[in-house]
């Protein structure tokens, strides 16, 4: 098993923050074009489930199998970091969703269900990759910039996010021209990309961000890995896991269950796949724009009240989903912003305390798992989300999952007052 980092590695990098600068570099490149590989996919994957179901409660079913996907893809990424660098780990993941976004476009054109839900729950991988990669931008960073690092590698996916669902309507005229069906084309995008994003990996993130930080860490015994000086104000050990892991799981599940049926929603209101397509990328863009202003918030003023912050804003983006009438393309674009930028206060704030909490020795293999925790969390709102709506409305969807996000507050309040 290889856990250090080539010979020589800190002789070559005198300047660790130079190869900070290249590491975030590269990655930004990777998730520019992972941003468009799993925005595609979320954009129609529910509709290609409808099409070929003929039934709006199994809707959910492909957000479900995709981000249960993710979680088994989060396990094996974490692993392969933790014994061979973030490199491997990372390139392999997005590698494995290329394979799956292959697997819908044969899926669609056989019209064969089965073969659809084994190739989304293959095309997670993707989904997971994208996340992991945040850990990697905070592997060198000081602890008091880790925040801002998390979010630059956020931040990148925003331009393949805002892309991707705008481009399900050309793919799929593109996808009809060479005899495939629309709803598969924007699936073609995302397998280039994500095929893409491992090769930039692959090729380019030299010198290893965890690699690196692990020898630096052997030979600067001042900064050895001790609760002093992984931790900055998030609580110490187990308690830190927990909450950091209890804040991007409740996020994740009330974001994937609305956002999920929104284009379902849509879809039953009149609308067709450019609107649809229009809302997903402003709450694709609001997941992922406002980072680095998340990081300096997160940074400055504490993880708690940006963590905080987090379930307040899910719930003014429920309120207003279920509020707004189904006509109305701009409330919903608002109420999906919302519900993106809740998102992203609690990924951001709850990575940070993860990092904050974990020390090297075991800190990819320990992100890994929390991020099946948030999988699961997203496949389980992916799969009940269409259940409830079909039993119920799309407004109790979203004014469930706004009054859901509230139970963080009680838990940050109570790790607040135990510090």
């Amino acid at each position: 098993m290889t856990s250090t980092a080539p010979a020589g590695t800190t002789a070559r990098i005198s300047d660790p923050e130079q190869a900070q600068r290249r590491i975030l570099r590269v990655l930004v490149a990777s998730q520019v074009l992972s941003g468009a590989g799993l925005a595609a996919g979320v954009t129609v994957g529910a509709l290609l489930a409808q099409d070929m179901l003929g039934t709006t409660s199994l809707a959910g079913l492909p957000s479900a199998l995709f981000t249960a996907g993710s979680a088994l893809a989060a396990v094996a990424v974490g692993r392969i970091s933790q014994s061979r660098g973030r490199r491997p780990g990372l390139a392999a993941g997005y590698l494995t969703g290329a394979v799956g976004s292959a697997g819908v476009i044969v899926a669609a054109v056989l019209d064969n269900p089965v073969l659809l839900f084994v190739a989304l729950f293959v095309y997670g991988a993707g989904t997971a990759t994208n996340l992991q990669a945040r850990y990697a931008g905070a592997d060198l960073a000081a602890p008091g910039h880790r925040a801002r690092a998390v979010s630059t590698v956020l931040v990148a996916t925003t331009l393949g996010g805002v892309a991707g669902p705008n481009l399900a309507a050309p793919t799929g005229t593109f996808a009809e021209h060479l005899g495939i069906p629309d709803l598969a084309g924007p699936f073609i995008l995302s397998g280039a990309a994500y095929a893409l994003a491992a090769l930039v990996l692959a090729v380019w993130l030299r010198p290893d961000p965890l690699l690196l930080a692990r020898t630096l860490a052997r030979a600067e015994e001042a900064a050895a890995t001790g609760p002093a000086a992984e931790s900055v104000d998030t609580g110490e050990g187990r308690g830190g896991v927990v909450l950091g892991a209890l804040v991007m799981v409740l996020t994740q599940l009330v974001m994937v269950a609305v956002m999920t049926m929104t284009p379902v929603h849509m879809h039953d209101h009149g609308h067709g796949t450019a609107a649809s397509g229009l809302v997903i990328a402003i709450h694709i863009g609001a997941m992922y724009l406002p980072s680095p202003l998340t990081g300096w918030l997160v940074d400055r003023h504490g993880r708690m009240k940006v963590a905080a912050a987090s379930g307040i804003t899910l719930l003014a983006a429920g309120v207003l989903a279920a509020a707004a009438p189904g006509d109305s393309v701009a409330l919903l674009a608002l109420a999906l912003a919302l519900l993106g930028l809740g998102w992203n206060f609690g990924l951001v704030s709850g990575t940070a305390i993860i990092t904050d909490t974990v020390p090297l020795a075991t800190r990819a293999k320990t992100q890994g798992t929390v991020d099946v925790s948030i999988a699961l969390a997203g496949a389980t709102g992916g799969m009940a989300s269409g259940i409830m709506v079909a039993a119920t409305s799309y407004p109790v969807l979203a004014l469930t999952g706004g009054v859901l996000s509230l139970a963080l507050l009680p838990a940050v309040a109570a790790t607040a007052h135990r510090r």
